[in-house]
């Protein structure tokens, strides 16, 4: 898994993408901090599951923000996309309830398509290599 400059994943992705669309999609940090009994209390395995039930989701490498640690960044889909939408990043989802939020609004529609709730606000980051650009 790799990132551009502007913030933007790619990599390989696990599951099919459906007819008529690139879905909103769903990348979870799983390296040496993020995944990893350092984060204590998460299930991080139902936590992927969990993500995964509403989109595709990819595991990535390190993603370089593990102060952040367990990190989650939403991909537009191709209306997001169409619509203006950027990734959006999470960090410290650390809690069950924080996941439930973000699987919500990726089944919503995800960014550009459906408006991002408030309570993610708290979970909002700007990874490091938009902040050096900044």
């Amino acid at each position: 898994m790799s990132e551009t400059m502007d913030g933007e994943l790619y990599g390989t992705e696990e599951t099919a993408q459906p007819v008529g669309g690139v879905p909103c999609r769903v990348v979870v940090c799983r390296d040496c901090c993020c995944g990893t009994s350092k984060v204590t209390g998460v299930d991080h395995a139902a936590q992927t599951a969990r993500l995964r039930a509403e989109a595709p989701v990819r595991v990535s490498a390190c993603l370089d923000v593990c102060e952040q640690a367990n990190v989650v960044v939403v991909q537009p889909s191709s209306a997001g996309r169409a619509a203006g939408a950027r990734p959006v990043w999470f960090g410290l989802v650390n809690d069950p309830e924080a996941t439930e939020d973000i699987a919500a609004w990726v089944r919503a529609g995800g960014p550009g398509v459906a408006p991002r709730p408030e309570i993610l606000d708290l979970y909002t980051i700007t990874p490091l290599r938009r902040r050096r650009a900044s």
